[in-house]
């Protein structure tokens, strides 16, 4: 058991992750040594930043505290402390039923845990974090909070209201990330496209992308977790004129039938999502949309499905995720409709779905055997480099496969150009031009 040293395990999105790596940078300052996601406890100290957005989540929440407090009773562990959306949402049931937790954090107060450790806030490094990613990339979090009044979504009775951070501020991170060797920006929010108004009166997503290409070290800018309704059309101009915009945009838009969509409180159409893609295809050439929809929301029946599966084959997303509906405590849809669909009529819709896409998913990537790309190298693997496109975020997406050789000696987080020769359902191969 190491002195002064404090394990952070991060569950759930990329949102918790940069939360985790501020709260490290502090513990830094505070002269602790930090690992994340160790394969079991290594320090005094262990910190568990929790998810709370669906049931498998939460399940996987518990399950890590469980077995971290285990680890306390055996003796490897002295402390135990617990932060995140699950802890936000459920700390009284949590401290009721995890005796062995020292104590549990929100969302927004962890800062309390340095205080609680005798450690202070250093707000002058409130912009800064421990990366966890490789060197080359970061996940670079602009709001919190979500003001849209989804059906289904416990988001925002953890999170709470949408808020902006300042312009200036966002800035200020990407100059001094930039300064350390980052290149690719995954932006992430609950909500991009909502971005700005709360503290601005209007939507500034697409001034805030345009200054934050003009850092000097910026090469990849991408976007994640769009909204349909309302959508900044100024962003697709940005996303055109700025080479280091990544023509990718993810957009997670749920549901095609009007009453599904109405079901799910989505404030959009089935007229106006099919008007905004055909937006998106025509103002931004080339563009890889990343979408994710559920299946067996109250409302759907057989028809309402076909009619979903009919717009996956004409939307013919280059990247899709789904999922099936749960019944989340206290949200609208858990109140105000009665979960009817069985849960396996919803895992075979989820099933058909999903093997659909994979067929588009794996015709796409055919489709680019003998064109050169752009890509990033991340790491090495075996026989290979892997590498990236563009169009492809970390952890979600496809990757590039290069074979190593001889003369093929890659340094990783460069870029190289590169010609796809072979094309898997999940995976592209292809040799670089050096």
């Amino acid at each position: 058991m190491k002195r002064n040293h404090i394990d952070i395990v991060t569950m759930g999105c990329s949102k918790n992750l940069v939360d985790s790596e501020q709260l490290m940078r502090q513990f830094e300052a505070a002269g602790y040594s930090v690992a994340h996601d160790p394969a079991q406890p290594q320090g005094e100290i262990a910190v568990i930043n929790t998810c709370g957005f669906i049931g498998d989540a939460k399940e996987e929440s518990v399950n890590m505290i469980l077995d971290f407090a285990q680890a306390k009773e055996e003796g490897r562990l002295k402390q135990l402390y617990v932060m995140g959306c699950l802890s936000e949402r459920y700390r009284d049931e949590l401290k009721a039923e995890i005796p062995q937790v020292d104590k549990f954090y929100g969302k927004f107060d962890w800062k309390g845990l340095l205080a609680d450790l005798g450690k202070a806030y250093h707000n002058e490094l409130r912009t800064e974090r421990a990366l966890t990613t490789p060197r080359h990339y970061a996940y670079l979090k602009i709001s919190e909070g979500c003001d849209r009044t989804c059906s289904y979504c416990a988001i925002p009775l953890i999170t709470g209201k949408h808020i902006s951070r300042p312009i200036e501020e966002i800035l200020e991170e990407v100059r001094r990330l930039s300064e350390q060797g980052v290149k690719e920006y995954q932006v992430i929010a609950q909500d991009l496209t909502y971005y700005g108004l709360d503290l601005y009166k209007k939507q500034m997503l697409p001034a805030l992308i345009e200054q934050m290409a003009d850092i000097d070290g910026v090469e990849w800018i991408r976007l994640h977790y769009a909204y349909p309704a309302h959508f900044p059309m100024d962003l697709l101009r940005v996303m055109r004129e700025r080479p280091n915009v990544c023509n990718y945009l993810d957009i997670a838009l749920q549901h095609i039938s009007d009453r599904v969509l109405i079901n799910m409180r989505r404030h959009v159409t089935s007229a106006e999502t099919y008007r905004l893609l055909g937006d998106l295809r025509r103002e931004v050439p080339n563009i890889h949309i990343r979408t994710t929809l559920m299946v067996g929301h109250p409302g759907e029946g057989a028809a309402e499905f076909e009619e979903l599966k009919e717009f996956v084959r004409q939307a013919r997303f280059e990247r899709m995720g789904a999922f099936a509906y749960s019944a989340e405590e206290d949200t609208y849809s858990a109140t105000h409709f009665i979960d009817d669909i069985p849960n396996e009529v919803k895992e075979a819709r989820l099933d058909e779905i999903m093997r659909l896409q994979q067929q588009i998913s794996a015709e796409i990537s055919a489709g680019k055997i003998g064109q050169t790309f752009k890509a990033m190298i991340d790491r090495e693997e075996g026989d290979y480099y892997i590498g990236r496109t563009e169009y492809d975020s970390p952890e979600v997406d496809p990757e590039v496969l290069i074979r190593k050789t001889d003369t093929s000696l890659l340094q990783i987080g460069h870029f190289y150009n590169v010609k796809i020769t072979d094309a898997e359902e999940f995976d592209l191969y292809g040799t670089v031009f050096l």
